[in-house]
């Protein structure tokens, strides 16, 4: 009767099991203390190099994915180790697999290399307010195969980089803040504008975001029932929006004390 050792097996398990959970924990722990120095060396790096903070948050995200791949690599090669599997022959076994399904790979390819330039060129650092595409939101994440873009509804967009054909920055230089406000015909055009830039000079004086204007262009088009003025101005970057919503308040209230209550008919935000 064959006498199979059972005491043999359940220590040769609990010793592998004891090496799994121990690769494991050496694993995270490598792998925390790696993203703490890197953390620490792009810190001091903005300080004394005078890094920007977008470009700097960029290059410790790429940081930090290309060691959670490497510690993934080592990771799986120390499992294969515990179960006697020989790596060497992984790797040959894994190149001629490779082999066969190159051509299925073009577009893991495609995404690195787009990637690389992407960071190369500098296009889009994190924290940077985009349009890639039909997306556009805050960078918050560039890789090697994607980047991540948080959308304005809170929603987080994975875009594989060779997806990326396009890239509009808005968060280079200065932005303009834009603002149309409709009049009627019979209303008087040349006192709306006297009005609408009394009050853009006091959001002016108010406001440090705004860095030029703002200035009441004059007549930006003529609809079939009223007369569209346009305001302009220029603003530290990501602040436009603000200025925009600040602009038609002020000239609303601007429109009010001069005209009373027909505001109905003088100064509609189009």
């Amino acid at each position: 009767m064959f006498d199979f050792n059972w005491e043999a097996l359940l220590l040769k398990t609990g010793i592998i099991a004891l090496q799994l959970i121990g690769t494991f924990i050496a694993f995270l722990i490598v792998k925390k203390i790696g993203n703490k120095i890197i953390e620490r060396t792009f810190t001091r790096l903005q300080e004394k190099q005078n890094i920007s903070l977008g470009r700097s948050h960029t290059l410790q995200k790429l940081m930090e994915n290309i060691l959670s791949y490497v510690l993934t690599f080592m990771l799986v090669a120390s499992i294969f180790g515990i179960f006697n599997i020989p790596v060497a022959s992984l790797i040959a076994g894994a190149g001629v697999v490779g082999l066969a399904i190159g051509f299925g790979a073009q577009g893991l390819v495609s995404d690195v290399v787009t990637g690389f330039f992407l960071l190369l060129e500098k296009q889009i650092d994190v924290n940077d307010y985009v349009t890639l595409g039909a997306l556009d939101g805050i960078v918050e994440s560039v890789g090697l195969r994607t980047t991540q873009i948080r959308g304005f509804d809170g929603t987080l967009h994975y875009i594989p980089n060779r997806d990326i054909k396009s890239v509009s920055n808005h968060s280079r230089g200065n932005m303009r803040a834009l603002v149309d406000i409709k009049i009627a015909y019979d209303e008087d055009i040349d006192q709306a504008i006297i009005v609408m830039q009394e009050a853009c000079d006091q959001v002016a004086a108010n406001n440090p975001s705004i860095v030029d204007g703002p200035n009441v262009i004059g007549v930006q088009d003529i609809g079939t029932s009223d007369v569209v003025l346009r305001v302009i101005a220029k603003t530290v970057n990501g602040e436009q929006w603000e200025v925009e919503r600040q602009l038609r308040k002020a000239i609303k209230e601007a429109f009010d004390a001069a005209k009373g209550n027909s505001s109905d008919t003088l100064g509609q935000d189009s």
